[in-house]
C-alpha cells in the first residue's frame, strides 16, 4: 500500500503530505517482532502499509493485555509536541509487516514549515480517543458474541483483510478460542466473513452492522 493512499495521509494537504512522507523511515518487522514499548520516551506516528500491528497495555499485576490490532491502512501515535507524554502502548507485529515511522523530530520539522500539521495530528488523536471509548462501551454493554462482531466492524473500517488469528481475536474479546471459532464459522456460513490462516476477510461489513443493530 502506498502511504498516500492511507486515509489520514490522503486527508493532508499535498505539500504537507510530501514533506512529512519524505521524513519517514520505512521499516520491516517479522511476525512477533517488537516495535516499541509502553513508557518509551521517543514518541511519534506509525503508519501500517502491509501486515498489521498488535497493541498491548499493561494491566494491574504487570500482565500485558492485547486490546487492539492495527490493520494495513491505519495510522497511530502521539507527540510530545502536543503536550503528551511517553508511549501509551506496546506494539508488536501481528504478521510480517511493512510500516513507516515518523519521529517527533520529523513532525516538528514538517510543522515548522506547515503548522496545520498539528491540527491534523490532533484530529488523529481525537479518533484514537473515540475508538478507546467505543471499546470500553462495547466491553461494558455488549454480550461476548456481539463484542466480537463489533470488533470486526471497527477493525474493517479501512480494509477488508484483518491480520487476525482466531486466538488473537479471542484474546482481544476476552473469551475462549472455541467460542470465537464457533461464532466465526456461523458468520462464514452466512457469507459475512471468510476465514484464512492468520487472517479474517470481512466480506459484508454492512451485514455485521445489521446484526449488531438487531
Amino acid at each position: 500500500m502506498d502511504v498516500a493512499a492511507i486515509p489520514w495521509f490522503a486527508s493532508l494537504d499535498p505539500a504537507i503530505r510530501a514533506d512529512l512522507v519524505g521524513r519517514g523511515r520505512l521499516l520491516r518487522r517479522a511476525a512477533g517482532e517488537w516495535l516499541y514499548g509502553e513508557g518509551d520516551e521517543d514518541t511519534g506516528l506509525v503508519a501500517v502499509l502491509e501486515g498489521g500491528l498488535n497493541l498491548y497495555s499493561q494491566a494491574p499485576g504487570g500482565r500485558e493485555v492485547l486490546f487492539w490490532t492495527l490493520p494495513a491502512g491505519s495510522v497511530m501515535g502521539q507527540s510530545v509536541g502536543l503536550g503528551g507524554g511517553p508511549r501509551l502502548v506496546t506494539v508488536v507485529a501481528a504478521t510480517d509487516s511493512i510500516i513507516m515511522m515518523f519521529s517527533d523530530r520529523a513532525l516538528r520539522e514538517t510543522a515548522a514549515k506547515h503548522p496545520n500539521l498539528w491540527r491534523s495530528i490532533s484530529t488523529l488523536a481525537y479518533g484514537q480517543l473515540r475508538a478507546a471509548l467505543q471499546g470500553w462501551a462495547e466491553a461494558v454493554g455488549l454480550k461476548p458474541r456481539d463484542r466480537m462482531i463489533a470488533r470486526l466492524v471497527a477493525l474493517s473500517a479501512d480494509t477488508r483483510i484483518l491480520p487476525l488469528s482466531q486466538s488473537t481475536l479471542a484474546e482481544m474479546v476476552g473469551v475462549t478460542r472455541k467460542a470465537v471459532n464457533g461464532w466465526l464459522r456461523e458468520l462464514e456460513e452466512g457469507g459475512l466473513v471468510t476465514l484464512g490462516y492468520g487472517r479474517i476477510e470481512v466480506r459484508d461489513r454492512a451485514g455485521l452492522e445489521r446484526m449488531l443493530a438487531e
